[in-house]
Parts: C-alpha cells; structure tokens; sequence
C-alpha cells in the first residue's frame, strides 16, 4: 500500500497544500516548528481517526478558521482508494472511504495500517501503563477486529460501573448485570494482549540486535495482566473481591484497564536502567516490530512515518536503520529531519524513487526526486 497523492486545507500550521508522493521514500527537511511532522500527523489521522500528539480535532484546524480538510489517494492491494476528511467547529467529524461515510469510525481502524515512530515514543519507556495500553490496543485492533470489538465493549462495561460507584449505588444486582457482561470481552483482551508480547518478543529482539549489532543488549518485553491475579482466571472473581474497596475510592481498581508492559534491560526497567541512546534503539525496535507484525498479520505493508528519529543514535546505528527500512521488507516511507546529512544517507541507501521538499513555515517546497523511470 502507498499514498500517491494528499490534499490539505487548515491543517495546524499548513494553510493550503497538494503533493505528490514517491511509492517508496519520501524525505522533509526543515527546521523544527516549520510543519514537518504536522504533515505527518495528518497522514497517521487518516489512518487512526485522532492526532499522534493526542490533540483535539478542533486543535488541528488552523488557527483563525473554522474547518481543515484532507484528501488523500492510495493504491491499496492494487485498487485505486480515496480517503476524504473534514472537521468543523461545532459539528462532528466527517471520514468517507470512496465518498462512503463511514458509520462507525471504527470500522476504518486497520484498513490503511501505518506506524509512527517520533521522539515522543520515549513515553512508552517512561511514561505511565497508559501509554504501553494505548500501545497495544492500537497495533492489535488494526489487525483483529474481534479485539476492539471486545475493547469498546468492555470500556463501556467499565465506564457503567465506574457510574455506579460514583453515585453510590450499592445494589448488587446491578453490579453483576454489568460485571458479567465485561467477563467475555477481558477474557479475550487479556488472552489477546499475552499472545501478542510473547510473539512481538521475537521480532523485537531481532530488530534491537540488527540496530545495536555488537552491543546488543539482553532486552525483553513482559505482559502484566490484572486477570493473572485471579485464582480461576476471571474478572468477575477480582471485582467481586474489591467491590468493597472500589465503593470507597469510587473507580474501579482491577482489570484490563489496569494491564501494563514491563520493559526490561538486563533484567531492570529500562526507566531507570538504560541510556539515551538505548532508550532510543529500544522505541525504534519497538515500532520496527510493530510494522513487522502488522505487515504480517493484514499481507498489507503499512505506511512508515518516521519523525525526528536520529537524535541521540551514534552514526552505526542510524546506518543500521537505514539499511533495514530501506530494504525490500518495507514499503513506502515518510521521514522528516533537520539534518540533510541524514536525509542524503537515506536517499544514498536507494537506487529507486524518492523524494525530498525543503519545509518552512508551512509551505513545502520540492527540491530533489529520483523517480524510478529515470
């Protein structure tokens, strides 16, 4: 799958743009704050729905207006495809698939699959078990629509007793009505989400050690799941147990929601063990496993956006990275940086069809392509 052509209007800093793609590396220079990774996260939008940077959709609409849209083509298992998008203040968001509005958005996760790797994937190290969720639940629920079927339905279960709890309600029967509809879908989740780390493991430890090379560290990922706690393996044992509890604090206290990733270095939590430098070889492994599963699991090679990836890796390891996401594994690529040095390493590693534009202030202007008839 590649994007061939995207149109924006009032998108964050970009006031007016229309570019078209190289099938295979697509390269943006400028300095920081110019609109680089604003392009970017319009591309990761039209694929998830909502902002890598966690921004509202009101947020994306440039300032001073009152809309921003998005056009985009792809050819996706060798068929023409066409994504349109709108926002506007004060109504709801607008995604059509082949001017088909989607009815749930949903049903559009995991259809154009993509993966992001930015600075901010440090969070995922540091960061709180919220973050390692939303991890999971993302790459998982593009390829298994079972899962985020089971993810919605149980975050309503959830959000249904936690409501209960707030209003001090403490009629049993209610309880159990909900609770015993939550049972199936984090059954599903927890058994999901273990599979998951144990087979992303493998692939994760064979791209850190292409990255690293001789360094290589011993690293490992560790699925701690709240059903792991109970006795007969169900939800209903672990909130009958706290039921008291939760009355006090008024959520509730145990389940998936609960669920964390450990991230391990020699045995220790890399937050407090690694370097910059491995934290960094460590979060770009993680989201070159990421592609490796979701290429796998959807035979849809997703789109890679790699945003400001360079900073903090010695030169050894940023060649190991161009070497891999140059290679035939992966498909179409979007990078940005403020390095041309960079960016000229990426282009050098190809003998096919790229592309470069110079970013500034919002305009993108092209500067250098090699398209591959040439």
């Amino acid at each position: 799958m590649y994007l061939s052509h995207l149109t924006l209007n009032n998108f964050k800093n970009i006031a007016e743009l229309s570019i078209d793609f190289s099938p295979k590396i697509n390269c943006f220079l400028g300095d920081n704050g110019m609109g680089k990774s604003n392009l970017l996260d319009a591309i990761h939008y039209l694929s998830f729905c909502r902002s890598f940077t966690g921004m509202t959709d009101m947020q994306l609409i440039r300032q001073g207006e009152d809309f921003t849209t998005a056009a985009a083509r792809y050819m996706r298992r060798d068929t023409p495809e066409q994504l349109t998008l709108g926002i506007t203040r004060g109504k709801r968001k607008c995604l059509k698939r082949g001017g088909k509005e989607y009815v749930k958005l949903s049903q559009h996760i995991g259809a154009f699959p993509a993966v992001m790797v930015a600075p901010r994937d440090i969070d995922l190290i540091q960061g709180p078990a919220e973050e390692r969720r939303r991890w999971m639940d993302m790459v998982i629920s593009q390829s298994d629509a079972r899962y985020l079927d089971a993810l919605i339905r149980y975050n309503s279960g959830l959000e249904q007793r936690n409501r209960l709890l707030r209003a001090n309600i403490v009629d049993h029967t209610l309880y159990d009505a909900i609770e015993n509809a939550m049972e199936a879908p984090a059954r599903y989740i927890h058994r999901t989400r273990a599979e998951w780390i144990n087979r992303l493991q493998t692939i994760f430890t064979r791209y850190y050690s292409a990255i690293a090379g001789s360094e290589a560290d011993n690293i490992t990922l560790r699925y701690i799941g709240a059903l792991d706690a109970s006795a007969d393996g169900s939800l209903k044992s672990l909130l009958d147990r706290d039921r008291r509890h939760d009355e006090i604090v008024k959520y509730t206290s145990v389940g998936p929601h609960r669920d964390d990733v450990e991230m391990l270095l020699h045995s220790l939590p890399m937050r407090k063990a690694a370097s910059q430098g491995q934290c960094k070889t460590f979060t770009v492994a993680l989201r070159l496993a990421q592609y490796d599963f979701l290429h796998q699991a959807t035979s849809i090679k997703p789109l890679l956006l790699l945003d400001d990836i360079f900073d903090k890796l010695d030169s050894n390891r940023v060649e190991s990275i161009m070497n891999i996401v140059t290679g035939d594994e992966f498909g179409q690529i979007f990078v940005t940086d403020t390095n041309r040095d960079h960016l000229d390493s990426i282009m050098s590693h190809t003998g096919g069809d790229y592309r470069m534009w110079t970013v500034s202030h919002g305009s993108f202007t092209p500067t250098h392509s090699h398209p591959e008839s040439e």
